[in-house]
């Protein structure tokens, strides 16, 4: 039984109690000492197993965006599936006035790692602090962390980039460009590499409307890129920044497009792979169904349309939208260095890059997406609702901000002047701008679509099946039930973003009751009162 399956025939289950309990087998038979491993490969060109869980037993990861919303889900899965790993080294940088050593304390108490906590808490002693910033140059590491991770590190995970669409040019080139690069650079001096994973975006060639699994030509020489964002002033900068960016319509996928370049450079040198997963959303089954812990992009919208706070978006709903959930990502990041290691024995073997999308598996169109997370919104409604749920895609830009005027805006500044007379903080009118410049940014994907390809993704899926573990590393979203995985999406967004329990299920049903209750008393009201004004116009008239 595969883990999507599994997830699903729990479904029920789930519902009703929220459980915490794994959905697959996490046993293993095959490692006697699952704690320690077996003993630190001697070198980068040692034998690799053919299977995928003992693959990583002894090894060392060094995993760069940890915190980040898949970087916590991939180190949570490694722990708990890959267990024989002997240690996961993080980067991590000072913030918000916390060293870096405060915020490993705070993170290894992530919810995330609930389950690890109450069942093997020993596993989250092999998580190792390594104080850096991505941003900084050779990582900000001291000497001795350097050193470090040259000597014990088998396996990097380069997950760490800026996701926002908005950033400035010299922001998203230093994170996504210049930190990949110091990454690439330590990389090559790591004495017992056997693989390495960038992950990127599916995006990063979006002036294509079908994208395969190579790395295309960058708008710019990588080299020369790191070289203008490095020595020009950022006044330049910014002026030629249109210009950078041509086809672009953010800086994120111009410089992930730009990296793509830099990492193939690279590939003569070190076991590389680049994954691209298109919008990663909640999980099918890990850590838990349905868990996020962010608002970022589609789960911000698909929030507010369970609060009832969005009535139009714009969005082509004939294309074919392309969402990724966070644990098959995960799995395609594990299995994806796993054969990396497995080919970087071959000489002749390429740099192999994988679409980790569903349009081409598994596609769903925008319109079927909408309907069924609106109808999940009503059958289980948040006890934060604020009106009815209901809203249209729309690819008419006017009507789309007429619509946003009078039933986004409008109603968020009334409900603002009602909290403020009641005495409490005006937020609404903040949510809505807010949810505003993340619907704008995220207009471009929603308005086209692309054809990725997905022959490596495949390949891989097929290798994970045969493997022995292959259930418990599933890629293959070609089983994946939306309307069963959109249910547990915004039960999760629910549970994890909301913090709103179950328990509460029978109040906010009464609650949307009385807010349709209203809205069709609004409806008769508004229908009495064009009847009265056409009976008035034609007495008028007569008169």
């Amino acid at each position: 039984m595969t883990t999507l399956s599994y997830a699903f025939s729990e479904k029920d289950h789930w519902h009703k109690g929220y459980t915490d309990q794994p959905l697959v087998d996490q046993n293993n038979n095959t490692q006697s000492n699952p704690l320690h491993g077996a003993p630190e490969d001697s070198g980068r060109h040692t034998a690799v197993t053919n299977s995928l869980r003992p693959f990583y037993n002894g090894k060392s990861a060094f995993v760069t965006g940890g915190t980040g919303f898949l970087g916590k889900v991939l180190i949570e899965k490694l722990l708990r599936a890959c267990s024989g790993l002997r240690t996961i080294y993080i980067l991590l940088r000072p913030k918000r006035g916390l060293t870096s050593e405060q915020r490993f304390q705070e993170f290894i108490k992530h919810g995330v790692f609930d389950r690890l906590r109450d069942k093997t808490p020993q596993l989250l002693e092999k998580i190792v602090c390594i104080g850096g910033d991505i941003s900084m140059p050779q990582l900000g590491l001291t000497e001795r962390d350097r050193l470090t991770l040259i000597e014990h590190v088998n396996v990097v995970f380069h997950v760490a980039a800026t996701v926002r669409f908005n950033e400035g040019l010299i922001e998203a080139a230093i994170l996504n460009t210049v930190g990949t690069k110091s990454i690439l650079d330590l990389c090559v001096n790591m004495q017992q590499l056997q693989s390495v994973v960038h992950v990127s975006t599916a995006y990063s060639n979006p002036c294509r409307s079908e994208v395969d699994e190579i790395v295309y030509p960058s708008p710019m020489d990588p080299n020369q890129f790191i070289q203008c964002i490095q020595l020009l002033p950022g006044e330049v900068l910014n002026a030629i920044g249109i210009k950078l960016q041509g086809m672009h319509p953010n800086t994120y996928t111009l410089t992930k497009s730009v990296t793509e370049q830099l990492v193939a450079e690279y590939a003569s040198r070190l076991p590389l792979c680049i994954v691209r997963p298109s919008i990663v959303t909640g999980a099918v089954a890990e850590p838990y169904p349905g868990w996020i812990d962010n608002v970022y992009g589609i789960t911000g919208i698909m929030m507010e349309i369970g609060r009832g706070t969005i009535s139009s978006i714009m969005c082509d709903e004939r294309c074919t939208m392309d969402v990724i959930p966070v644990d098959i990502v995960c799995n395609t990041l594990i299995a994806a260095a796993w054969q990396t290691a497995q080919a970087s024995h071959s000489d002749a073997a390429p740099m192999q890059v994988y679409n980790c999308t569903s349009g081409q598996i598994n596609g769903i169109k925008w319109h079927e997406y909408g309907r069924i997370t609106q109808q999940c919104a009503v059958r289980n409604p948040t006890k934060y609702v604020m009106l009815c749920p209901g809203f249209r895609f729309r690819t008419n830009r006017f009507i789309h901000k007429l619509v946003e005027l009078l039933l986004h805006f409008l109603p968020a500044y009334l409900f603002d002047v009602l909290m403020r007379v009641r005495g409490t903080k005006p937020i609404m009118a903040k949510i809505a701008k807010r949810f505003q410049k993340a619907a704008d940014t995220g207009e471009f994907f929603a308005m086209h679509e692309w054809t990725f390809r997905n022959d490596n993704l495949r390949h891989l899926g097929t290798l994970v099946r045969q493997d022995v573990a292959g259930d418990e590393f599933c890629c293959d979203v070609s089983g994946l039930e939306w309307e069963s995985y959109i249910e547990a999406y915004m039960l999760g967004i629910r549970r994890f973003v909301l913090k709103d329990g179950l328990e509460s299920m029978d109040q906010a049903r009464k609650k949307l009751q009385r807010l349709f209750l209203i809205k069709r008393l609004l409806q008769i009201g508004a229908l009495l009162f064009v009847y009265y004004i056409c009976v008035e116009i034609l007495r008028w008239q007569r008169v």
